[in-house]
């Protein structure tokens, strides 16, 4: 297993590949994407996406272990907070306000055939 630095790159580099297999998974559904990486102060979106009329928020979780419980297990309340933090964010730039929900995207391996699609993940 890498280590270090070189470890991180790796780990960037199959994180922007999940991020960009989950962002196919969505459109081939109808979702139609508003912004990739949306970084605040607060955290960063993965994907921000519209749904109809509505906005989706995106978290794309890939585990290639689910030693430690999966990919998603591994979304946190922190991690959960830092999300929800960084939407209000976003959405403070705007007259009126959409529809919202939090949606992960778990991915077990650099496949479509494996995604999970959990709608409302947050349950807000």
């Amino acid at each position: 297993m890498p280590s270090g630095r070189a470890g991180k790159e790796n780990s960037k580099v199959s994180g922007d590949a999940a991020e960009r297999i989950a962002e196919r998974f969505l459109l081939a559904r109808g979702l139609v994407c508003v912004e990739r990486n949306y970084r605040s102060r607060f955290g960063e979106i993965d994907l921000i996406m519209k749904d109809g009329a509505g906005l989706v928020f995106v978290e794309v979780r890939m585990r290639k272990n689910s030693g430690f419980g999966g990919a998603g297990a591994s979304i946190g309340h922190g991690k959960q907070q830092r999300i929800i933090a960084a939407a209000q964010h976003y959405l403070s730039g705007m007259r009126t306000l959409p529809a919202c929900r939090f949606d992960a995207l778990l991915l077990n391996d650099l496949s479509e055939t494996g995604i999970e699609w959990v709608q409302d993940a947050f349950g807000t």
